[in-house]
């Protein structure tokens, strides 16, 4: 199974995108387990809520992986890179175990949604202004570039971003 993480700041398409792409191959996506506990618990988290947060992510990440063993590909919204930026973002540390998990886990292909799309405000987004959206594009593009698995940016509308993300995914693992 190949495992595909579409990642970037909030509000850039990341489910949308993931959501769209299994269903054009017919196949899982892992949701994003914050968007669930931040509805539960509230938005006003703490750094220990972090941890419970990637902890929750990978669990469930885990279930679909179980679930779809079968399959060729998985796409998966956020993973511990992700945790990691949110955690040194907000509160300018990040929990060992998800530095850990980063170490731990493998992933064939990234791809990086860009921050050309609107922002759409909804309850659980905090970061509608332009600079700090440019500042964590920027974060997410070098942790990319500093790590072995290939990814991609992806930009552009809805269908472009689809676009693009199918031909990378068949020029990669579908020849």
């Amino acid at each position: 199974m190949k495992k595909i993480v579409v990642i970037g700041p909030e509000s850039t398409g990341k489910s949308t995108l993931s959501e769209q792409l299994a269903r054009y191959y017919k196949t899982s996506w892992v949701p994003e387990y914050a968007r669930d506990y931040l509805l539960q618990h509230g938005t006003d988290y703490t750094y220990d809520d972090l941890l419970i947060i990637a902890k929750g992510q990978l669990a469930l990440e885990e279930s679909y992986i179980e679930k779809a063993k079968d399959a060729k590909l998985l796409f998966i919204d956020t993973d511990q890179y992700v945790m990691k930026v949110w955690c040194e973002f907000v509160f300018g540390k990040c929990h060992p175990w998800i530095l850990d998990q980063i170490t731990k886990r493998k992933y064939d292909l990234y791809l990086l949604c860009n921050i050309d799309l609107p922002w759409i405000k909804d309850a659980l987004r905090e970061y509608p202004d332009l600079e700090p959206r440019k500042q964590l594009y920027s974060i997410y593009k070098t942790i990319l570039t500093n790590q072995s698995v290939p990814w991609v940016d992806i930009s552009g509308n809805y269908d472009e971003r689809l676009q693009k993300a199918i031909q990378t995914v068949n020029d990669l693992f579908l020849k």
